[in-house]
Protein backbone atom coordinates (compact mmCIF):
# COMPACT_ATOMS: atom_id res chain seq x y z
CA UNK A 1 0.00 0.00 0.00
CA UNK A 2 1.01 3.51 -0.90
CA UNK A 3 1.10 4.50 2.64
CA UNK A 4 2.31 2.07 3.96
CA UNK A 5 5.48 2.08 1.30
CA UNK A 6 6.26 5.77 2.33
CA UNK A 7 6.42 5.24 6.15
CA UNK A 8 8.61 2.35 5.46
CA UNK A 9 11.23 4.66 3.65
CA UNK A 10 10.61 7.48 6.01
CA UNK A 11 11.64 5.42 8.84
CA UNK A 12 14.78 3.99 6.63
CA UNK A 13 15.54 7.67 5.78
CA UNK A 14 15.77 8.62 9.46
CA UNK A 15 18.12 5.67 10.35
CA UNK A 16 20.37 6.70 7.68
CA UNK A 17 20.53 9.89 8.78
CA UNK A 18 21.15 9.58 12.30
CA UNK A 19 23.32 6.83 11.75
CA UNK A 20 25.70 9.39 9.70
CA UNK A 21 25.14 11.88 12.21
CA UNK A 22 27.28 9.69 14.38
CA UNK A 23 30.24 9.32 11.54
CA UNK A 24 29.78 12.82 11.24
CA UNK A 25 30.30 13.75 14.75
CA UNK A 26 27.45 16.50 14.05
CA UNK A 27 23.38 16.77 15.32
CA UNK A 28 21.35 18.49 12.89
CA UNK A 29 18.08 20.07 14.20
CA UNK A 30 16.76 20.59 10.93
CA UNK A 31 17.48 17.20 9.29
CA UNK A 32 15.91 18.04 6.13
CA UNK A 33 19.31 20.01 5.29
CA UNK A 34 21.51 16.84 6.01
CA UNK A 35 18.77 14.60 3.69
CA UNK A 36 18.92 16.94 0.93
CA UNK A 37 22.79 16.92 0.73
CA UNK A 38 22.89 13.14 0.76
CA UNK A 39 20.37 13.17 -1.61
CA UNK A 40 21.12 12.67 -5.75
CA UNK A 41 18.49 13.73 -8.02
CA UNK A 42 18.03 10.66 -9.53
CA UNK A 43 15.93 10.41 -6.05
CA UNK A 44 14.24 13.47 -6.06
CA UNK A 45 11.03 11.72 -7.19
CA UNK A 46 10.07 8.56 -5.27
CA UNK A 47 7.90 6.45 -6.29
CA UNK A 48 4.83 7.81 -4.41
CA UNK A 49 4.85 10.68 -6.16
CA UNK A 50 6.74 12.48 -2.66
CA UNK A 51 9.25 14.95 -4.19
CA UNK A 52 13.07 15.62 -2.73
CA UNK A 53 15.13 18.46 -3.37
CA UNK A 54 18.44 17.21 -4.36
CA UNK A 55 21.53 18.12 -3.62
CA UNK A 56 22.62 20.03 -6.53
CA UNK A 57 22.06 23.75 -5.10
CA UNK A 58 24.10 22.61 -2.07
CA UNK A 59 26.45 21.41 -3.98
CA UNK A 60 27.23 24.89 -6.08
CA UNK A 61 27.00 26.73 -2.49
CA UNK A 62 29.25 24.38 -0.71
CA UNK A 63 31.46 24.37 -3.83
CA UNK A 64 32.58 28.07 -2.65
CA UNK A 65 32.86 27.44 1.14
CA UNK A 66 35.04 24.52 0.63
CA UNK A 67 37.30 26.88 -2.06
CA UNK A 68 37.49 29.31 0.55
CA UNK A 69 38.34 27.12 3.62
CA UNK A 70 41.11 25.84 1.70
CA UNK A 71 42.35 29.17 1.00
CA UNK A 72 42.27 30.01 4.48
CA UNK A 73 44.08 27.23 5.42
CA UNK A 74 46.87 27.47 2.69
CA UNK A 75 47.17 30.92 3.44
CA UNK A 76 47.97 30.18 7.35
CA UNK A 77 50.01 27.31 6.73
CA UNK A 78 52.28 28.97 3.84
CA UNK A 79 53.01 32.26 4.59
CA UNK A 80 56.29 32.62 2.12
CA UNK A 81 54.44 31.14 -0.98
CA UNK A 82 53.49 33.05 -3.71
CA UNK A 83 49.62 33.98 -5.11
CA UNK A 84 50.58 31.47 -8.15
CA UNK A 85 51.78 28.52 -5.89
CA UNK A 86 48.94 28.61 -3.50
CA UNK A 87 46.52 28.44 -6.69
CA UNK A 88 47.98 25.15 -8.08
CA UNK A 89 48.03 23.98 -4.28
CA UNK A 90 44.07 25.16 -3.96
CA UNK A 91 42.98 23.61 -7.71
CA UNK A 92 44.83 19.96 -6.14
CA UNK A 93 43.31 20.17 -2.57
CA UNK A 94 39.78 21.22 -4.38
CA UNK A 95 39.98 18.64 -6.97
CA UNK A 96 37.73 16.16 -7.90
CA UNK A 97 39.86 13.26 -6.82
CA UNK A 98 40.79 14.37 -3.99
CA UNK A 99 37.58 14.85 -2.57
CA UNK A 100 36.36 11.53 -4.05
CA UNK A 101 39.03 9.84 -2.20
CA UNK A 102 37.91 11.93 1.20
CA UNK A 103 34.17 10.77 0.51
CA UNK A 104 35.06 7.25 0.16
CA UNK A 105 37.36 7.36 3.59
CA UNK A 106 34.12 8.64 5.17
CA UNK A 107 32.46 6.21 3.49
CA UNK A 108 29.93 8.65 2.28
CA UNK A 109 28.47 6.44 -0.82
CA UNK A 110 26.57 4.01 1.66
CA UNK A 111 24.17 6.74 2.98
CA UNK A 112 23.09 8.35 -0.31
CA UNK A 113 19.70 8.68 -1.44
CA UNK A 114 19.77 7.28 -4.79
CA UNK A 115 17.09 6.29 -7.52
CA UNK A 116 16.98 2.40 -7.82
CA UNK A 117 18.38 2.90 -11.70
CA UNK A 118 21.15 4.92 -10.85
CA UNK A 119 22.01 2.63 -7.42
CA UNK A 120 21.57 -0.62 -9.83
CA UNK A 121 24.35 1.34 -12.11
CA UNK A 122 26.98 1.71 -9.56
CA UNK A 123 25.74 5.09 -8.24
CA UNK A 124 26.96 4.70 -4.72
CA UNK A 125 30.63 4.64 -5.88
CA UNK A 126 30.68 7.04 -8.60
CA UNK A 127 33.31 9.65 -8.38
CA UNK A 128 31.18 12.37 -9.89
CA UNK A 129 27.95 11.85 -7.10
CA UNK A 130 30.58 11.06 -4.49
CA UNK A 131 32.33 14.58 -5.24
CA UNK A 132 29.34 16.56 -5.48
CA UNK A 133 27.64 14.73 -2.20
CA UNK A 134 30.73 15.82 -0.60
CA UNK A 135 30.66 19.37 -1.65
CA UNK A 136 26.82 19.37 -0.78
CA UNK A 137 27.86 18.62 3.37
CA UNK A 138 29.74 21.86 3.75
CA UNK A 139 26.68 23.34 2.37
CA UNK A 140 24.52 21.75 4.76
CA UNK A 141 26.76 21.81 8.27
CA UNK A 142 27.62 25.36 6.97
CA UNK A 143 23.35 26.64 7.07
CA UNK A 144 22.62 24.43 10.23
CA UNK A 145 25.93 25.26 12.33
CA UNK A 146 27.94 27.88 10.63
CA UNK A 147 31.55 28.66 9.35
CA UNK A 148 32.87 27.30 12.30
CA UNK A 149 31.55 23.74 12.08
CA UNK A 150 32.37 23.80 8.24
CA UNK A 151 35.97 24.61 9.24
CA UNK A 152 36.30 21.67 11.79
CA UNK A 153 34.41 19.52 8.68
CA UNK A 154 37.07 20.63 7.04
CA UNK A 155 40.26 19.56 9.04
CA UNK A 156 39.47 16.65 9.93
CA UNK A 157 38.18 15.12 6.78
CA UNK A 158 39.66 17.17 3.93
CA UNK A 159 42.82 19.24 5.33
CA UNK A 160 44.24 16.55 7.78
CA UNK A 161 46.09 15.10 4.80
CA UNK A 162 46.99 18.53 3.57
CA UNK A 163 50.44 18.43 4.29
CA UNK A 164 51.45 14.95 2.91
CA UNK A 165 49.52 15.76 -0.20
CA UNK A 166 51.83 18.90 -0.63
CA UNK A 167 55.00 17.91 0.50
CA UNK A 168 56.43 17.73 -2.55
CA UNK A 169 54.05 18.98 -5.03
CA UNK A 170 55.89 18.65 -8.06
CA UNK A 171 56.60 15.00 -7.62
CA UNK A 172 53.43 13.96 -6.38
CA UNK A 173 51.73 10.77 -7.73
CA UNK A 174 49.35 12.59 -10.28
CA UNK A 175 49.48 10.06 -12.70
CA UNK A 176 47.97 7.59 -10.13
CA UNK A 177 45.10 10.22 -9.55
CA UNK A 178 44.27 11.03 -12.35
CA UNK A 179 44.18 7.08 -13.53
CA UNK A 180 41.80 6.67 -10.57
CA UNK A 181 39.44 9.24 -11.50
CA UNK A 182 39.45 8.83 -15.16
CA UNK A 183 38.96 5.35 -14.93
CA UNK A 184 36.48 5.27 -12.23
CA UNK A 185 34.66 8.40 -14.07
CA UNK A 186 34.73 7.97 -17.98
CA UNK A 187 35.99 3.74 -18.47
CA UNK A 188 38.95 4.67 -19.54
CA UNK A 189 42.62 5.06 -18.70
CA UNK A 190 44.23 8.23 -19.88
CA UNK A 191 46.42 8.14 -22.45
CA UNK A 192 50.03 10.31 -22.63
CA UNK A 193 51.40 10.73 -25.79
CA UNK A 194 55.66 12.80 -26.37
CA UNK A 195 54.76 15.97 -28.11
CA UNK A 196 58.33 16.73 -28.60
CA UNK A 197 62.38 15.94 -27.21
CA UNK A 198 64.35 18.74 -27.97
CA UNK A 199 68.26 19.27 -26.74
CA UNK A 200 71.24 16.84 -26.36
CA UNK A 201 71.20 13.37 -24.66
CA UNK A 202 72.50 14.31 -21.48
CA UNK A 203 69.79 17.33 -21.35
CA UNK A 204 66.81 16.47 -23.16
CA UNK A 205 63.44 18.23 -22.53
CA UNK A 206 60.24 16.37 -23.06
CA UNK A 207 56.89 17.63 -23.64
CA UNK A 208 54.03 15.54 -22.96
CA UNK A 209 50.69 15.79 -23.80
CA UNK A 210 47.42 13.53 -21.33
CA UNK A 211 43.94 12.98 -23.36
CA UNK A 212 40.91 11.30 -22.53
CA UNK A 213 38.46 9.68 -25.32
CA UNK A 214 40.88 11.68 -27.64
CA UNK A 215 40.60 14.76 -25.86
CA UNK A 216 43.73 16.72 -24.68
CA UNK A 217 43.20 17.70 -21.23
CA UNK A 218 46.21 18.43 -19.82
CA UNK A 219 50.50 19.26 -21.03
CA UNK A 220 53.48 19.33 -19.08
CA UNK A 221 57.43 19.16 -19.91
CA UNK A 222 60.07 17.77 -17.98
CA UNK A 223 63.85 16.40 -18.22
CA UNK A 224 62.50 12.83 -18.35
CA UNK A 225 59.07 11.58 -19.57
CA UNK A 226 58.25 10.76 -15.97
CA UNK A 227 58.03 14.26 -15.04
CA UNK A 228 56.91 15.34 -17.88
CA UNK A 229 53.74 13.00 -17.89
CA UNK A 230 53.52 13.73 -14.13
CA UNK A 231 53.24 17.45 -14.96
CA UNK A 232 51.01 16.77 -17.56
CA UNK A 233 48.19 14.98 -15.09
CA UNK A 234 48.81 17.73 -12.75
CA UNK A 235 47.21 20.33 -15.37
CA UNK A 236 44.94 17.64 -16.74
CA UNK A 237 43.78 17.30 -12.63
CA UNK A 238 43.80 21.01 -12.56
CA UNK A 239 41.61 21.90 -15.45
CA UNK A 240 39.04 18.52 -14.72
CA UNK A 241 38.17 20.62 -11.57
CA UNK A 242 36.65 23.65 -13.93
CA UNK A 243 35.19 21.25 -16.28
CA UNK A 244 33.74 19.41 -13.81
CA UNK A 245 32.70 21.67 -11.00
Amino acid sequence: MPGQASRKSKSRSTSVLLEFEKLLGFKFKNKSLLKQALTHRSYAYNKDGTMFSSNERMEFLGDSILGFLVSEHLYSEYPHEREGTLTKMKSLLVSKPILVRSARKLKLGKYLFLGETEESAGGRERSSILADAFEALFAAIYLEMGLPAARRFAARHLLTDSGKIMQDLEHANFKSMLQEYVQDEFKTPPRYRVRSEQGPEHEKQFVVDVSIDGEVLGEGGGMSKKEAEQRAARDALEKLRRLTS
